[in-house]
């Protein structure tokens, strides 16, 4: 359960007292999510999330995680909106941890994903790109070619565990994404994280998309290249182009690609696959046994990067 910080009844009274929302009725942890202690937290004015941050959580990131929440939702983007107290101030402490709240989205994240998924997804991505645009705070991105040597280096001794030969195919990646990964295409802010439990699908359409801690400031193409990872693949490894045309439709009927970020997409597809195989391949080396987290498998993204690095042209995507 993703709850590791307790809120007591005493502190929730305190916490709430800076607040217009109104007394406590009920307060549910949540058992999703891996990175913060969350609740559902109903008062006589209504539901709202609640979110204390952890320890890894960098409390210097928070002004820029709730700032862009803010900025998005006052552009119309269905996103979780800051609680400000009667400060004016959103972030705050509660037990000990640095914490804030926000609306609460209706809605479900699909356990199963469909073709008519993706086209919204595309679609709620170029949305979230333009409408970051102007956003006044930056954060690099840690997760980007620069990090991906450190989390190599701390999982190269083993990484041949977990598969032979690992490790001589990761350095020849990482050697090649330093050489050629592009510099010059059009940045902003990007999500960095919308997979499926990060949104929300209500009656059929896309309710909300939530969990902007990774976001950062990197390339948009980027942003599109990390969806088609977390998308456009089903169960038994395989690519599905159906699912891949349809969000790359709905984020070119937004913000069309140009020329330059087509031709860049196989490369940058790939990095995003190198991406996760890396942190998830330094999580399952790191985790210590009888911890309570799910180590999630890195070959799953070792059979994304081989794909990828099959593919000549966006065209592979069916763009």
């Amino acid at each position: 359960m993703a709850v590791y910080t307790e809120v007591s009844d005493e502190d929730m009274d305190a916490f709430l007292a800076q607040y217009d929302i109104g007394h406590a009725t009920s307060l549910k942890g949540i058992a999703e999510g891996v990175e913060n202690s969350n609740y559902v937290l109903t008062t006589e004015r209504g539901t709202f999330m609640l979110t204390l941050y952890e320890k890894r959580v960098d409390p210097r990131d928070l002004p820029f995680f709730l700032g862009l929440m803010d900025h998005l939702a006052a552009r119309g983007i269905p996103c979780p909106t800051p609680i400000h107290g009667r400060d004016g101030q959103a972030l705050r402490t509660l037990a000990g941890r640095p914490a804030a709240m926000t609306t609460f989205l209706q809605g479900l994240w699909p356990r199963r994903i469909e073709t008519a998924h993706c086209g919204p997804v595309g679609e709620a991505m170029a949305r979230f790109h333009l409408a970051a645009d102007g956003f006044a705070l930056r954060r690099p991105n840690a997760l980007s070619v620069a990090g991906w040597r450190p989390l190599f280096d701390g999982s190269k001794a083993h990484a041949h565990e977990v598969q032979a030969g690992l490790t001589d195919e990761l350095a020849g990646e990482l050697d090649l994404f330093e050489r050629d990964w592009p510099r010059d295409l059009p940045s902003g802010v990007i999500h960095a994280d919308l997979f499926q439990d990060n949104v929300f699908f209500l009656d059929g359409k896309l309710s909300g998309i939530f969990d902007f801690y990774f976001a950062c400031n990197d390339l948009l193409a980027y942003d599109v290249a990390i969806c088609l990872n977390a998308w456009c693949f089903e169960p038994d490894k395989s690519f599905n182009v159906t699912k891949a045309r349809a969000l790359l439709a709905g984020y070119q009927r937004v913000r069309p690609l140009n020329d330059a970020e087509r031709a860049a997409l196989p490369l940058l597809a790939r990095g995003a696959a190198l991406r996760f195989l890396l942190t998830r391949l330094y999580d399952w080396l790191h985790t210590p046994p009888g911890a309570m987290v799910k180590r999630k498998d890195p070959l799953e993204y070792l059979a994304r990067l081989r794909f990828h690095r099959g593919v000549g042209s966006a065209s592979g995507y069916g763009l």
